[in-house]
Order: C-alpha cells, then sequence, then structure tokens
C-alpha cells in the first residue's frame, strides 16, 4: 500500500515521503497513529501544493535576506565606550549591545545570535561582524568603537 509519510518514521520514511509499506502496517500503525495517510490521487495532489507554496516561502524569505544584507552592508554602527593606553577598551563590546544599537538607531532588528563575532570586540576602530542573515546569505557589518571623552 502506498502512504504519504505526515511525519518522520524511523527506518521507513520522511515527512512528505511517498513510499509502499505492507498494508497491515499501513492500517494498524502508520494510518492508526496519525503517522501517515493513503497516497491516493487528492493526497497526492495536496502534498505537491503544500511543497510549491513552501518553496514559494523559502524564495521569498531568500530574497528578504540578500536585500536586508545590501543595507546592512552600507550602514555602520558607532559605539562608545572607555579605552585606556593603546586603544585597548576597559571591557567588551558584545554582540547584544551591537544588535541594540542597531535596534535603537537605525531600527532594524537581529538577533544577536546570528552575529558569528569570534571574540568580543576589546579595541577602539572598525570591525567588521559577520551576520548570518539565511543559510546562503551571511552579511559584514561594519561596527565601529570611539573613545568617550
Amino acid at each position: 500500500m502506498k502512504v504519504i509519510f505526515l511525519k518522520d518514521v524511523k527506518g521507513k520514511g520522511k515527512k512528505g515521503e511517498v513510499k509502499n509499506v505492507a498494508d497491515g502496517y499501513a492500517h494498524n500503525f502508520l494510518i492508526k497513529q496519525g503517522l501517515a495517510k493513503e497516497a491516493n490521487n487528492a493526497n497526492i495532489s495536496t502534498l505537491d501544493a503544500q511543497k510549491k507554496k513552501e518553496q514559494n516561502a523559502a524564495a521569498v524569505e531568500l530574497a528578504e535576506a540578500i536585500k536586508l544584507k545590501e543595507e546592512l552592508e552600507k550602514i555602520s554602527v558607532e559605539l562608545s565606550a572607555k579605552a585606556g593606553e593603546g586603544g585597548r577598551l576597559f571591557g567588551s563590546i558584545t554582540t547584544k549591545q551591537i544588535a541594540e544599537e542597531l535596534q535603537k538607531k537605525l531600527g532594524i532588528k537581529i538577533d544577536k545570535r546570528k552575529m558569528e563575532l569570534a571574540d568580543v570586540i576589546r579595541t577602539l576602530g572598525t570591525t567588521k561582524v559577520p551576520v548570518k542573515l539565511h543559510h546562503e546569505v551571511t552579511a559584514a557589518l561594519s561596527v565601529t568603537v570611539k573613545e568617550v571623552k
């Protein structure tokens, strides 16, 4: 019997797959537990429509990420901090501070966890901070740290 998996079933199939399984297994376990449904023409066309909808949503998400990347690479975030000799900061600048400054000054909301800063910023000057906007799109945000007078 052909079934469409509604959820991942270990060793049998993943969500959205159409596979042939034993009739008894399909009726007594998969369909009864809500893990699969029978693969008739109506259910297959519904599955195709759902996949097409997900692809369109993914394309829109990618386009938005590319647009945001272009916007982020044009701007520079400026932060102020106390510094000692040689431009070394007392404390550090974290991704949380960068995200808050972006939100406050420019109205762009980006999660601090998407900023892939290897280590916190501890010196004055400009630093390029990679921001992962999408699994295919990474922007380089310019962060300038100035000394508080």
